[in-house]
C-alpha cells in the first residue's frame, strides 16, 4: 500500500471513532500544552527576577565591613566597623575598573512635615549613588559633591514617602523643609518610582549626605558598607581584585592576615538565581512531560482494542497477500497519526496560553520554538514507542485464526 493511502486509511479510522480518538489524544494534548505553557511561566519568572536584580545594577559590588567575635563566636560581616568614608574615595580614585563608589550609612528614623509623618529608612550616601543604583529623578535634583563635603542638611525623598508627607498640603516637595529625627532638612529632589525588591520598598527611603549622617546621627567615622559600580559587567572580577588590594593596603593588612571586609558580587547572585529559575522551569516541563507518557499508554491501549476490532480485516489482508511489514506499518502509522494530531492541537492550546500569559504579565510573546519542537518530537516518539507493541501483535496474527475470528 502506498504511504499516502496508508495515511488516508489511518485518518479514516480516526474519524470513524471521533470521540474515542479525542479521548485517546487527550493525554498528548494536555502534555504538549502543559510543556509550552509552563515553559512560558518559567520564562516570566526568570525575566522577573533578572529585571529586579538588574534594577540594582548588574555591575554592582557591595563591600561590607568586618566581623566581630563575641565569646569566640563570629557575628558575621557588618558587625565590626572597619570601613571609612575615605575608603570609598580611594577606591574611586585609584582603581581603573571602578566607575563610581559611595559610602553607605543606614538607619531608621521619623520624618515629619506639618501634620504628616512616617517612619523611614535613612540612607547616608554621596553624590555618586544615583549612578551606582541606576536611579532617576522624578523632580528636582540629587545633592552635589560640594554639599556632601560641607555636610549640608539636604535630602532626596523616595516617591512614596514624598506622597505621604505632602498629601493634602498643595505644596511642592522641592524646597520644603522637613524634620528627620527632629532635625530640619531641605528637600532638593524626589526620586522616580523604583521596583520593589522582596519585602523592602526603596520608595520609602530618604537619601542624605553620608557626612551629614556621620555628624548628626552616628558620630562615628565608620560606614556600614561601600557600594561600587564597575566600569562594565565584563570587568567585575578585575574590579573586585583591585578593590581588595586597595582596601588591604589602606587597612594595613599584611600577607597572611585575613581581610576585614567582604565583597559581594551582584553578577554572581544574578547568575545563581537565573540557574535556579531555569532548573525550576525544566522541572515543571518534566512534570508536564509525564502526561505525555500517560497519553502514550492511552494510545497503546486504544490500539490494542483496534487490533481486536479489526482482526478479520487483518486476516483478509493477509489472505490476499499483505506482508507482516505492511500490517505493522499500517497500525504504527495509526498510532503516530493519533499522537501527531494530539501534539498539533496541544501546540495551539499551549501557544495560546503562552501568548495570554505574555499579555497579562506584559512580557510580549513567550512562545518558545524550542519548547514546541521538543514537545512535538517527544509526542511523536511516545506515539511510535507505544504503538510498536499493538502493531507487532497485529502483524503476527495467524491468517486462518484471524479469518475465523468473530
Amino acid at each position: 500500500m502506498p504511504i499516502r493511502d496508508t495515511f488516508r486509511v489511518a485518518m479514516r479510522s480516526i474519524f470513524a471513532n471521533k470521540m474515542r480518538s479525542i479521548l485517546t489524544m487527550l493525554g498528548i494534548i494536555i502534555g504538549v500544552a502543559s510543556v509550552i505553557a509552563l515553559s512560558a511561566v518559567g520564562t516570566v519568572a526568570t525575566h522577573g527576577i533578572t529585571a529586579q536584580i538588574e534594577a540594582l545594577g548588574t555591575n554592582l559590588l557591595t563591600i561590607n565591613s568586618g566581623s566581630a567575635s563575641v565569646g569566640g563566636v563570629g557575628a558575621g560581616f557588618g558587625s565590626q566597623p572597619t570601613l571609612l568614608g575615605t575608603d570609598a574615595a580611594a577606591i574611586a580614585a585609584s582603581d581603573p575598573d571602578v566607575a563610581y563608589a559611595s559610602p553607605m550609612i543606614q538607619s531608621n528614623g521619623q520624618v515629619v512635615y506639618q501634620m504628616n509623618n512616617n517612619s523611614v529608612t535613612v540612607q547616608g550616601v554621596n553624590s555618586d549613588y544615583p549612578m551606582i543604583k541606576n536611579l532617576t529623578l522624578g523632580s528636582g535634583r540629587f545633592f552635589s559633591a560640594q554639599e556632601v563635603a560641607r555636610s549640608e542638611n539636604v535630602v532626596v525623598l523616595g516617591s512614596d514617602i514624598a506622597q505621604t508627607l505632602f498629601a493634602g498640603t498643595n505644596t511642592s516637595p522641592i524646597g520644603a523643609v522637613i524634620d528627620i529625627k527632629q532635625i530640619p532638612f531641605t528637600v532638593v529632589g524626589v526620586l522616580a518610582t523604583q521596583n520593589t525588591i522582596g519585602v523592602q520598598n526603596p520608595n520609602d527611603y530618604v537619601e542624605i549626605p553620608y557626612t551629614t549622617a556621620m555628624n548628626l546621627f552616628t558620630g562615628s567615622p565608620y560606614v556600614n558598607s561601600i557600594l561600587v559600580s564597575a566600569q562594565s559587567p565584563n570587568v567585575m572580577t578585575q574590579a573586585q581584585g583591585e578593590i581588595t588590594s586597595t582596601l588591604r593596603f589602606l587597612h594595613h593588612l599584611g600577607t597572611g592576615q585575613a581581610s576585614d571586609f567582604q565583597i559581594f558580587n551582584q553578577a554572581t547572585t544574578l547568575s545563581a538565581l537565573s540557574s535556579i529559575t531555569t532548573l525550576i522551569s525544566e522541572v515543571l516541563s518534566g512534570v508536564a512531560g509525564i502526561s505525555l507518557v500517560v497519553g502514550g499508554i492511552g494510545i497503546m491501549n486504544i490500539m490494542l482494542v483496534s487490533v481486536t476490532e479489526r482482526t478479520r480485516e487483518i486476516g483478509i489482508r493477509k489472505a490476499i497477500g499483505a506482508r507482516r511489514q505492511i500490517i505493522l506499518f499500517q497500525f504504527l502509522v495509526d498510532s503516530v497519526v493519533l499522537s501527531l494530531s494530539g501534539a498539533l492541537i496541544g501546540v495551539l492550546i499551549g501557544g495560546g496560553g503562552a501568548e495570554l500569559i505574555g499579555v497579562l504579565m506584559k512580557q510580549g510573546s513567550l512562545v518558545s520554538f524550542s519548547s514546541i519542537l521538543v514537545s512535538v518530537l517527544f509526542a511523536l516518539a511516545v506515539g511510535t514507542i507505544f504503538g510498536v507493541y499493538p502493531a507487532r501483535k497485529a502483524a503476527r496474527l495467524n491468517t486462518i485464526d484471524a479469518l475465523r475470528y468473530e
